[in-house]
């Protein structure tokens, strides 16, 4: 289950079963509460929207500060739809990791971002082993099998074990408006694919099985089944947005 919070005029969904865990801080942001004006109006952290660097720095203590997340501790993806995986380290505080769609970390000085405005949000937490990860997962880095990926640096660099990650796949397009070319759909199994005019992949499917075949539990997985684009009003979307638009940040820190 995602919740959604509102703290100080600020929106933003965080995950029970993470919530439970008691280990980390972490939130989905919205597009609600923030100090950005414009197409990317109110609360953006995209550096590759219209926007100062300025503003999402206060959209970032904004959001820091209704959920305990230590502003001073980011560590952020500088994202190219790809599937490569960057352990974060202190050394990385207050940088924009360059080439990156996803972040793992065993360290509590850190707190990992990526950013999405559509592409799905993936969240990982070995409860045992006390590691976090984040993934930027449209459909090029999710063709390339990011949640895999993911998992597979968490336990090469942390020794983690599946059995013991929790997992969720958060807010994005979903499948009633995730429309492609042909090309690009027969890219993925058929049983993913819907068609009306044109084919219409779901994301939310595909993700939640690429992070089960890496060996997490099903019931370990929470999927918002959230459309970012039906949803225009709370959240920014590349499609409803006519490409005009901000980003969302995933945060995560383990405490």
């Amino acid at each position: 289950m995602f919740i959604l919070n509102t703290k100080n005029n600020i929106k933003f969904y965080t995950i029970k079963a993470f919530e439970e865990s008691g280990l980390v801080r972490h939130a989905f942001s919205t597009r609600i509460g923030g100090v950005s004006v414009g197409e990317a109006a109110t609360m953006n952290f995209g550096f590759n929207r219209k926007d100062t660097s300025e503003n999402i720095y206060k959209n970032f203590g904004l959001l820091c500060g209704v959920t305990g997340i230590d502003k001073n501790a980011l560590v952020m993806a500088k994202q190219v739809h790809g599937n490569d995986v960057y352990v974060a380290e202190g050394k990385d505080v207050g940088n924009r990791i360059d080439s990156v769609d996803a972040l793992v970390t065993n360290d509590p000085s850190v707190a990992i971002c990526t950013f999405h405005a559509d592409c799905t949000p993936l969240f990982f937490l070995d409860t045992r082993k006390k590691v976090i990860g984040l993934a930027h997962s449209g459909w090029r880095s999710t063709e390339k099998n990011i949640a895999a990926k993911t998992i597979e640096k968490m336990q090469s660099a942390f020794c983690c074990n599946p059995l013991d990650i929790v997992s969720a796949v958060g807010p994005s397009i979903g499948p009633c408006h995730m429309e492609v070319g042909q090309e690009v759909a027969e890219v993925f199994d058929e049983k993913y694919i819907t068609y009306a005019d044109k084919p219409h992949i779901n994301l939310w499917n595909i993700c939640k099985d690429q992070i089960i075949n890496a060996g997490v539990k099903e019931g370990n997985i929470t999927v918002a089944n959230i459309c970012t684009c039906c949803n225009n009003d709370l959240f920014y979307s590349y499609r409803g947005d006519n490409k005009k638009t901000g980003s969302m940040t995933a945060i995560i820190q383990l405490i």
